[in-house]
């Protein structure tokens, strides 16, 4: 089984926004979300429950923690998973500042 290479999106400046969010995650949510990658990594495409598709390019790692649902978005770029966004979802509508912050990047990611 192949593996899909997967990293970090880099901001100009060579911050990674979603790794530090994920370091600062709780030892248990952060070996979650680390097997819920794996997942996606050996099993792309991967669907519903776990990935779900928001728009073109734009998908959701839906994990589920202690402290409520982790939500990852990713973008495919290159044959490579990139991470490109994450938080702990509250509610049940995803917030639309979320997802802007996931657009932007991934329209940097694609326009690299």
């Amino acid at each position: 089984m192949r593996k899909t290479p997967a990293r970090f999106y880099k901001s100009t400046s060579g911050d990674e926004p979603a790794r530090d969010w994920l370091k600062s995650l709780p030892g248990a949510a952060k070996r979650i979300l680390g097997e819920d990658i794996a997942t996606v990594q050996y099993g792309w495409p991967v669907g519903m429950p776990l990935v779900r598709k928001m728009e073109p390019n734009l998908w959701e790692l839906r994990s589920r923690v202690h402290e409520g649902i982790a939500r990852t978005f990713f973008t495919m770029h290159d044959d490579e998973l990139v991470l490109l966004h994450g938080f702990v979802k509250k509610s049940r509508k995803t917030p639309e500042n979320e997802l802007q912050v996931a657009r932007k990047r991934m329209k940097e990611v694609h326009n690299a």
